[in-house]
């Protein structure tokens, strides 16, 4: 869908896609529209520094993050742009797994790229069914030039789940450092901190996104 935003005496094209394109400006995105956006602008960041990176992201749906799925579906321009795969998890730890495995090391001349980044997503009861596979990779540690993140959906008013979820205990309990966003441009940049801390030191890192900032509006800017 394209648009005319009329500024002054000059009239400029604005596309709704702008939102996933680095250099588009200041937008207008959801929280669940962050995450996308996050995982455009780490893979231009990485070639700027000169590395070539892909993305690999799996997960489970479900509220808060449920249309992360429908709306990652619905962008493979995007996702062949920046080198993204995305594949849905049969179930949380498979998801979990499938990411931990996107750390591996290749053998000597097999490797197409420099790493991987691994983004699983998925509820606070998903992150309990999630629990052994994630302890075993931030155990075993995360590729240097890849990195693992969890986008971690929490409803501690329990809209949508059977109990409050809260995860940063259980996180804390794995040895994973979580950060909290507040917002969607938090989203976008502790998305990229988070991706350096893993790297940096070898551990996973999660976001922990509550449902109000996962679908709350909220502005981004160019890293």
């Amino acid at each position: 869908m394209t648009e005319t935003v009329i500024r002054g005496s000059e009239r400029h094209p604005y596309d709704l896609d702008d939102r996933y394109r680095s250099g588009s400006g200041t937008v207008l995105l959801t929280g669940v529209q962050a995450i996308a956006r996050q995982l455009v602008e780490q893979h231009v960041r990485d070639i700027r520094d000169g590395r070539r990176v892909a993305t690999f992201v799996s997960g489970y749906q479900g509220s808060p993050l449920g249309g992360l799925d429908k709306m990652l579906h619905g962008m493979p321009n995007v996702l062949a742009e920046h080198d993204i795969t995305f594949t849905p998890g049969l179930n949380e730890e498979l998801a979990a797994t499938s990411v931990w495995g996107s750390q591996g090391q290749l053998g000597a001349g097999t490797r197409t790229h420099d790493g991987v980044v691994g983004v699983w997503y998925g509820k606070g009861p998903g992150l309990d069914r999630a629990t052994d596979a994630l302890r075993h990779a931030n155990m075993y540690g995360v590729d240097p030039h890849g990195g693992m993140l969890l986008m971690v959906g929490d409803d501690p008013a329990s809209k949508s789940s059977t109990v409050p979820a809260v995860s940063e205990r259980s996180l804390a309990a794995l040895g994973i450092p979580v950060l909290y966003p507040r917002n969607a441009a938090e989203i976008v940049t502790m998305g990229l901190h988070g991706v350096a801390l893993s790297r940096a030191s070898g551990c996973v890192v999660a976001l922990k996104i509550v449902a109000d900032v996962a679908t709350g509006p909220g502005r981004s800017t160019d890293r």
